[in-house]
């Protein structure tokens, strides 16, 4: 959430930013700032009746002492309209306040300035490739004929379970995605990140917390009874780990990793690009989030992306690197970099990971904050998937396979305890 002070003070910036992303609603931006004036206003009348009836309340037992009990019943009855006046005004500050926030939850983020317009995928810049790419050639079969033809995934098996979206992992495939994941956690806790088991269902204020409400409330799982919501990622629950807290400047950075299963509904996807593993409603995946000083972020930003890029690096997967145009950044980020792997046998790419830097945005709705020589200012946050499975899965698979069978990347064997399937 930005800050009424930027929008205000930033107005042209903020504009201009938002035109980057295509955001139609630009009058929000001085309905924000006409609101916080109305919400100063009321609030200003508010503790000016309040200082008065404090004022008066203290002169009552005086007036009561010198035998004025004239004048002391004058004051009661002033004291009274003041209640009355001031209950008012609290419920038309409430009114205000809940107003601005209703308004600030709908603006998204100001882009970065290297972030260029666009509107779409279509429009993102290729900033790095590891190495030319082409088809597997003829024979080679995608994924998720390789699961069925090995019995790695059994995919009807989980529409009978649960419904579509929802795979069956048996044997040697099991085991890859076990692997996988410990691979992955021990690459982020060798580079410092320290691991975190968190819940896999939020309330709805962590949701708010990190953006994902009101923004993809579609997106997710709800349980109506509890009021709960299955997590989208890991990066919810572990970034409202520090939801109303004050941060010393010693603890800085803070560095998490954490795996979870991953719950998104998916609305509205169909078609052959989400067949096998491209798109599911639950999958596993291992996250990194860091709180940062606000000069540190972008150079925690750079380190994010180059620990992505190790970890594929050692998977032997082509890859790439995307920065993302204004219309394709996520509501929440000032700048996020997509990563792709080759899926050799469907010939296209692939997103397994995206590394953001939110900048104060989510810290303005966590009000995660951090003390400096007596001062409190909002942190920056950044998150990364490193990495989620699914795609990654389907990319090994593809890409290693020979006529004897897949082929485990070297630096994996160690985790699955097997060379080939």
């Amino acid at each position: 959430m930005l800050q009424v002070s930027v929008l205000r003070d930033e107005r042209e910036r903020v504009l201009e930013g938002l035109q980057k992303r295509n955001f139609k609603n630009l009058e929000l931006v001085d309905q924000a700032v006409s609101t916080d004036d109305l919400r100063k206003k009321i609030q200003f009348e508010l503790d000016s009746q309040l200082s008065e009836m404090n004022k008066i309340s203290k002169e009552i037992g005086g007036l009561m002492k010198e035998g004025k009990k004239q004048e002391a019943e004058l004051a009661k009855q002033k004291t009274g309209e003041l209640k009355e006046s001031i209950k008012e005004l609290q419920q038309k500050l409430h009114d205000a306040e809940h107003e601005l926030l209703d308004i600030l939850y709908q603006i998204p983020n100001i882009p970065n300035s290297i972030v260029k317009a666009g509107k779409s995928e279509e429009d993102n810049e290729v900033v790095f490739q590891s190495c030319e790419v082409s088809g597997l050639g003829e024979g080679n079969i995608p994924h998720w004929e390789l699961a069925k033809k090995y019995n790695l995934i059994d995919f009807e098996l989980g529409v009978k379970i649960t419904g579509a979206g929802f795979p069956v992992y048996l044997g040697k495939g099991a085991k890859l995605q076990r692997a996988l994941v410990q691979f992955f956690l021990d690459k982020n806790t060798d580079a410092g990140y320290i691991e975190v088991d968190p819940p896999h269902v939020v309330n709805e204020a962590s949701g708010y917390g990190t953006g994902q409400l009101p923004d993809k409330e579609g997106q997710m799982y709800f349980i109506g009874e509890d009021q709960l919501y299955l997590i989208p990622t890991a990066e919810v629950p572990v970034t409202n780990i520090y939801r109303d807290v004050i941060l010393d400047e010693k603890q800085l950075p803070v560095k998490h990793t954490a795996f979870s299963q991953c719950y998104r509904r998916e609305a509205g996807s169909y078609g052959a690009h989400v067949r096998g593993l491209n798109r599911l409603h639950q999958f596993e995946k291992v996250e990194i989030v860091r709180f940062e000083k606000p000069e540190n972020s972008y150079a925690a930003l750079d380190e994010m992306v180059e620990h992505v890029k190790s970890i594929l690096n050692d998977l032997e997967l082509p890859f790439r690197i995307l920065r993302l145009c204004g219309g394709d950044t996520g509501f929440t980020s000032a700048l996020t970099y997509d990563f792709e792997v080759w899926s050799a046998a469907q010939e296209k790419w692939l997103e397994v990971s995206s590394v953001s830097n939110f900048e104060a945005f989510q810290a303005n709705r966590l009000k995660c904050r951090y003390k400096a020589d007596g001062k409190t200012q909002l942190v920056h946050t950044l998150n990364g998937s490193a990495m989620a499975l699914p795609r990654i899965l389907a990319a090994l698979l593809e890409n290693n396979q020979t006529e004897e069978g897949i082929v485990i990347p070297e630096k994996l064997r160690a985790y699955t305890r097997f060379d080939t399937i």
